[in-house]
């Protein structure tokens, strides 16, 4: 069990005083910096913290890495395809680095977490200045100015590789630049205690704590106040939030206080566990002005004995009973999905007791993955003899099914009034605006970019596999 440490009102200060010798030292001519994320809402949550930092230590914000005096990577080490095209794009970085010697790059996040990637980039990736890891984040601004301590020097001395095992800080009070005003993430926790076989999430990211429930919605009242109208909780398990906090609170409790802060929003949140949701949290989004109706429940498998091996905790019938439920309490319920095809030691008949639970759920939406081994976790030594070739098999049937049934659901929807939330731009014509229900369903509509961050009634005129289109109505 970790030890619980929140960082202190002086480390913060700390921290805020390195911004200012950076500012100093970086003054004689403007600086730009880029951040370039990778992975999951809570990376991009971190991302806005690191251009929160950025912004306090003098830096103007690009999105041209030609421009850019500093580049800071926030990376992703949940499956393979993600962390070798990171390490491709930091590789390419050596051409901007020759071009500007003083460039500083900066590698942080969950793949700087594993020490045989953290001694990769230091033995490969020369370009790389700076290493840091997730549970570091809070002094982003000390690792900076120490790295530029050591420009001018030669070897592996002048670079700093950092990325320490501190995972039981929780850090409150940090700077931060959200990437635009309708949208906004807001973490409840971090860290996972589940240890599915699979997954390098508890390794790199720590154990779960809590934020506490004061400061969540001290900070959920000021999005509502600038504006915000579709806020995020996140967290690796949010169900399993309240663990290790001294007041007696959990998820149901949190969602219940949030609901009352006054304003026109959608609560949204991810990602569940299912052995971890319950009546009580089906009851209180059914009772809340603000919460979407909506769950994303991961499956990952429909077979019992894979379930087992991926150390999952619930089985098929446990996982049908929770969908039931949360479907008598909202029967308007949005259900989403994650599957991983080709699990080590699956088998056809593995397989077709997903796609028979796929059929059965119908699903609004999935997210399907094929079986990417982690170094570290135990589904990584498991023996895997089905090919590549054949889980691809799979994996194009559970796609197709997936389709057929968004289709058929997507379908339904014709002729009927939404209300929407209009989120963004496309740039496509002639659906140039983008929006969401309540549910969480995409809909792209026709109108003046003004009609960004307004909520509307849409009425639905036309349907693919992926989204609604619509027209006001």
């Amino acid at each position: 069990m970790y030890e619980r440490r929140e960082i202190t009102t002086q480390e913060r200060i700390e921290q805020y005083a390195y911004c200012e010798k950076i500012k100093a030292r970086i003054a004689h001519r403007p600086h730009y910096a880029l951040v370039d994320t990778y992975g999951c809402q809570q990376n991009e949550s971190d991302s806005e913290i690191l251009r929160g930092w950025l912004v306090q230590c003098g830096y103007e914000l690009t999105g041209d890495e030609d421009r850019a005096d500093l580049i800071a990577v926030n990376t992703c080490a949940v499956r393979a395809h993600a962390e070798q095209r990171v390490l491709g794009n930091v590789g390419a970085l050596s051409h901007k680095k020759k071009k500007n010697p003083d460039l500083i790059v900066c590698v942080g996040g969950c793949m700087t977490q594993q020490e045989s990637m953290k001694e990769r980039i230091r033995n490969s990736f020369r370009v790389v200045d700076m290493v840091f890891g997730p549970h570091e984040l809070w002094q982003f601004p000390e690792l900076l100015w120490k790295t530029m301590e050591r420009q001018g020097r030669r070897g592996d001395k002048s670079r700093l590789i950092s990325a320490e095992p501190s995972e039981g800080v929780v850090a409150e009070d940090l700077p931060r630049q959200r990437s635009g005003d309708v949208k906004a993430w807001l973490s409840i926790m971090n860290g996972c205690d589940n240890f599915c076989s699979y997954c390098i999430v508890p390794y790199v990211r720590g154990r779960e704590r809590s934020r506490r429930a004061a400061d969540i919605l001290a900070e959920a009242r000021e999005l509502v106040a600038a504006g915000y109208k579709d806020i995020t909780l996140l967290g690796q398990n949010v169900n399993s939030y309240g663990k290790g906090l001294e007041e007696n609170v959990d998820f149901p409790d949190l969602l219940r206080a949030l609901d009352e802060i006054p304003g026109d929003y959608v609560l949204r949140f991810m990602t569940s566990h299912p052995k971890d949701a319950t009546d009580k949290l089906f009851r209180a989004m059914a009772g809340s002005e603000h919460c979407a109706h909506h769950i994303h429940l991961p499956l990952q498998s429909g077979s019992d004995r894979i379930l087992k091996a991926m150390n999952r905790h619930y089985d098929r019938a446990a996982y049908l009973e929770k969908v039931a439920s949360a479907r008598r309490y909202m029967p308007d319920l949005v259900l989403t999905t994650d599957i991983i095809v080709g699990f080590p030691g699956e088998r056809e008949e593995d397989f077709s007791q997903t796609l028979s639970l796929v059929e059965e759920v119908g699903f609004d939406a999935m997210f399907t993955f094929i079986f990417s081994p982690r170094q570290g976790t135990p589904a990584a030594g498991m023996p895997d003899p089905v090919s590549r070739e054949e889980k691809q098999v799979w994996f194009d049937r559970l796609v197709d099914t997936a389709n057929r049934i968004s289709g058929k659901k997507h379908g339904a929807y014709m002729g009927r009034v939404c209300r929407v939330l209009v989120d963004g731009e496309t740039g496509q014509s002639p659906y140039n605006l983008s929006a969401r229900t309540k549910g969480g369903r995409l809909v792209h509509l026709a109108g003046d970019k003004s009609l960004v961050g307004r909520f509307m009634d849409v009425r639905i005129t036309a349907c693919n596999t992926w989204a609604l289109f619509g027209e006001p109505a």
